[in-house]
């Protein structure tokens, strides 16, 4: 890239012009109250913004933040604010503020990790991130709803509080569920704030958002559906309407599923609209599972910034010994063979002279981490090789996790 476009962080001043030319790459505009209310989440340290003269033209930033991943919690850098502006795309830019980051987060030892939702899914495989989790955008016809016989709604109840009542309940329920699901983050105050926030532009069009909690019988919140009302009429003045639900979570299947039978019976709305996990258990719960129609998308990519401490720090789902060559030319340090050793609850990965069993680069591994992404699967496309026979099998199978991964979105992990 031109040393005419020198990489910074941008300080406080210069934020809200950073800010806006990244939404204007997106054709977004930010009110001065939009300014103000990202800017108490961003840490500027962790921005970066590539110049001309004294005009941020791009910038990139990252959000210190936790990842579930097979068996762990583990630190990981969110990557978002990801934008060149229109006047200076094929310059350069944005490959040099992807290898800026990246190359920071390994010379400081920070995450091992690092995760995005790209707007584009052509963009950053080239920077070694691979698809990691996938969601299914469910829509589903209410009327056709009827709930399998049988099935155990709990004895609790739900009541739609307002959002400081709500909140700890929330909040507390959150914790619990993301714990066990691979592909939930953590979420600090400032994040809790923007997912909760119910501001007209952050409506997208629908109605205000509303909190229902399901309490049981000694008043334990376990389980949540925050869900807006849309109202629309298609092109025949039919009604189109729609329950959108932003988020649901439950530490039972009786509060999962007394959370579903809720939504199903609110009234003058045909349509429940919801990204979820590819496996969510919504189908299985209908005697009719065709009442849920899901269309299939990428969610969260995933980049090991440092491959020996990547692996070494999630879980796997047998006992694995095997020697990886990985190929990483956008992130040298990482080159190299690493022996991968797991037993039960612990596991390791150090570099080694050993012969290899697989050879693959950082996207497949990125693509394979949060054990969705199958390196079977990968290996059948050409992306991974078997240097070892029996040895794509054995680790495809211990990579593998219990549940397919899922990001459920809420603290800034879109780049942009």
């Amino acid at each position: 890239m031109p040393e005419s476009f020198p990489l910074r962080p941008v300080t406080d001043a210069e934020f809200a012009t950073w800010a806006r030319v990244i939404a204007n790459t997106y054709g977004e505009d930010r009110s001065d109250e939009d300014i103000a209310r990202e800017r108490a989440t961003v840490e500027l340290d962790r921005t970066l913004a590539a110049f001309d003269g004294d005009l941020p033209v791009a910038g990139t930033a990252a959000y210190t933040r936790s990842l579930t991943v097979p068996g762990a919690v583990l630190p990981v850098a969110g990557i978002t604010w990801v934008g060149v502006a229109p006047t200076h795309r094929r310059r350069g830019i944005l490959t040099a503020m992807m290898r800026k980051q990246l190359t920071d987060l390994h010379e400081r030892g920070r995450e091992p990790i690092a995760a995005l939702r790209p707007a584009e899914a052509g963009i950053y495989g080239r920077y070694g991130y691979g698809p990691s989790s996938r969601g299914a955008q469910l829509r589903a016809e209410k009327r056709a709803m009827d709930f399998r016989p049988g099935t155990d709604f709990g004895a609790g109840s739900i009541r739609l509080l307002d959002r400081e009542e709500a909140r700890p309940h929330i909040e507390t329920v959150y914790e619990q569920v993301r714990l066990r699901t691979v592909g939930w983050p953590g979420r600090a105050e400032r994040a809790w704030d923007s997912r909760l926030d119910d501001e007209p532009q952050a409506r997208g069009g629908a109605g205000a958002l509303r909190y229902a909690v399901h309490r049981e019988p000694d008043g334990r919140a376990t389980g949540y559906a925050l869900y807006r009302l849309k109202s629309e009429r298609d092109i025949f003045g039919t009604n189109a309407s729609a329950v959108r639900v932003v988020e649901l979570a439950a530490v039972s299947r009786p509060a999962y599923a007394a959370l579903w039978r809720f939504l199903a019976g609110i009234d003058l709305v045909p349509w429940i609209e919801y990204e979820a996990a590819v496996d969510e258990p919504l189908p299985h719960l209908l005697t009719d599972p065709r009442a849920v129609r899901t269309t299939e998308v990428d969610r969260l990519w995933v980049r090991l910034v440092d491959v020996g401490r990547a692996l070494a720090g999630r879980r796997y789902a047998t006992a694995l010994d095997v020697v990886l060559d990985v190929q990483d030319t956008f992130c040298p340090w990482n080159a190299g063979r690493y022996r991968l050793q797991a037993d039960g609850g612990t596991a390791g990965c150090a570099r080694t002279a050993a012969a290899p069993d697989l050879r693959l680069t950082s996207a497949e591994l990125g693509a394979a981490f949060l054990g969705g992404t199958t390196l079977d699967a990968l290996a059948a496309a050409g992306l991974v090789q078997e240097l070892r026979p029996g040895a794509l099998a054995h680790a495809s199978t211990a990579f593998r996790g219990d549940r397919e991964p899922f990001y459920p979105g809420g603290w800034a992990f879109p780049a942009y």
